[in-house]
């Protein structure tokens, strides 16, 4: 087994009743293909990358000349309408330096999964469970653009492929920085890996608290949200499902 962490503590508790069912899968009204993994007959569930739209699934908008401007101005007209000036010394460059944060945040929709992975897999013959665990991630829940942020541990049992630990802490960035909600969010993590490597399955388990549920509705800071997603042999071996929760709630000692 192979283990690696991403910092020193964990905050947040993972929840020991979480099973074997796909935490992680969201109705979305549109049914899932199966695709097989010929080397071990795992099954695994092809999802839309975001939810549908009229039971189709939704595709990205080509973005338009002329966007950051608009970007720009719509911050410019939401300062107005909060009952601000926007030609105020303090907020004069807001509108760009907002119109810049969005892109960032949302730069993982320009990146694809080859060209992260870029060839970073290798044939160890290793076929133990490597887990990197307490992986920081932060995202923008689609429902109202706040925040949403907290720590993935990410499992695989490899079926003699590896790839680099690296690799599946900037999966998590990539699908992180986008418009999501957290169960798509572990969904999509899961979903790379298994299309990347074809393990013999994957686990993925996500602990986040979010700004939507902490500054404003229900108002309950310090609530933390889990979700998980398991495939392959975590979700039909129990044994092998309970090594990895159990290796997901201690704290680690490296420092």
């Amino acid at each position: 087994m192979t283990i690696a962490s991403s910092n020193g503590t964990n905050g947040a508790k993972t929840d020991g009743t979480l099973n074997g069912t796909n935490g992680a899968i969201g109705a979305n009204g549109a049914s899932a293909s199966i695709s097989t993994d010929s080397q071990n007959g795992v099954k695994v569930p092809v999802r839309p990358d975001r939810t549908t739209t009229q039971g189709k699934e939704s595709k990205l908008y080509t973005i338009p000349e002329g966007a950051d401007e608009a970007m720009v101005e719509a911050v410019r007209t939401m300062l107005i309408g909060v009952g601000e000036d926007p030609e105020r010394e303090g907020l004069l460059k807001t509108p760009k330096r907002v119109a810049d944060a969005m892109r960032f945040l949302t730069s993982g929709y320009n990146q694809s999964l080859e060209d992260l992975i870029n060839g970073a897999i290798f044939d160890e013959g290793h076929n133990e469970m490597v887990l990197v665990r307490d992986i920081d991630f932060f995202s923008l829940c689609e429902h109202h653009m706040l925040p949403f942020m907290g720590r993935a541990h990410v499992a695989y049992i490899p079926n003699q492929k590896v790839v680099g630990l690296s690799k599946l802490a900037r999966i998590v960035e990539m699908y992180s920085r986008r418009l999501q909600v957290q169960e798509r969010l572990t969904r999509q993590v899961a979903e790379a890996i298994q299309e990347t490597l074809e393990p013999q399955g994957v686990a993925v388990v996500m602990e986040a608290t979010h700004m939507c549920m902490a500054m404003r509705g229900v108002q309950k800071p310090g609530s933390w949200t889990v979700t998980s997603a398991m495939l392959g042999v975590f979700q039909e071996d129990s044994k092998t499902r309970e090594e990895f929760l159990s290796l997901t709630r201690h704290r680690p000692a490296f420092f």
